[in-house]
């Protein structure tokens, strides 16, 4: 992709309806002990600050910038990631809500990090009951990681409550590369990813305690505790 196209779907995702009048603005900073992506570190293991920057109309379409320091390891300048996302949320019923859209991962800091960059697909199914709040959840793209291979994402989760203002989110994903010779997951075309996390709110912050783990056996992938703290802004 050319320089003009990045710059062409980077100002699309901000592109909404001239019906969106009203909504809401929002930041949101977070500090996590590990920035991990499908349960891979993408900071070497080590801390990261993130800030996202949101808005969402009333109708329920929405567009937004995420960043995050990274890194890649030695040899790789990489530092920092900033993302792009647009899309709409759908309440089909009050229990059934579909959230479906595009994001658009970017790279910087190495003179080869514009070479990651890539679109995403996501479509977001969530089913309401007394047991609390269902997911499954899909991603796609195209162009992983900039290496032109068809990759996807599936994710099954539930999130329930234990007591008033504690909740547990169980999950299960599964990452798979279409094109093996061009991307592969430790050697191999596909991995699970399980994370169960707790979370609560105190004072205006929400925490976030998860332990999570991969079917991979590599020193970013392995089984781990992550700990985040976050707090949202309206602006």
């Amino acid at each position: 992709m050319n320089t003009t196209m990045k710059k062409l779907a980077l100002l699309s995702l901000f592109a909404l309806p001239t019906s969106v009048m009203a909504g809401e603005l929002s930041t949101t900073v977070n500090a996590t002990s590990d920035y991990t992506f499908n349960g891979v570190s993408q900071t070497d293991n080590d801390p990261a600050l993130q800030a996202s920057l949101d808005y969402a109309a009333d109708d329920g379409w929405y567009v937004g910038a995420w960043a995050s320091n990274v890194d890649f390891g030695s040899g790789d300048d990489t530092w920092l990631e900033l993302d792009f996302y647009a899309g709409k949320y759908f309440e089909l019923t009050d229990r059934v809500s579909v959230d479906a859209g595009i994001a658009y991962y970017t790279y910087h800091g190495d003179d080869a990090s514009d070479e990651y960059y890539y679109p995403e697909l996501y479509t977001k199914f969530g089913y309401a009951s007394s047991l609390g709040q269902s997911e499954l959840n899909f991603w796609y793209s195209w162009d992983y990681f900039g290496v032109d291979a068809d990759h996807y994402i599936m994710m099954a989760a539930h999130t329930f409550t234990v007591a008033e203002g504690h909740d547990i989110r169980v999950s299960f994903d599964r990452s798979t590369s279409l094109d093996e010779d061009k991307w592969a997951w430790d050697g191999d075309k596909s991995y699970n990813h399980y994370r169960a996390e707790y979370m609560t709110s105190w004072e205006g912050f929400d925490f976030n305690v998860a332990v999570e783990d991969t079917s991979m056996d590599t020193d970013t992938s392995d089984t781990r505790a992550v700990l985040s703290v976050s707090r949202t802004f309206s602006l």
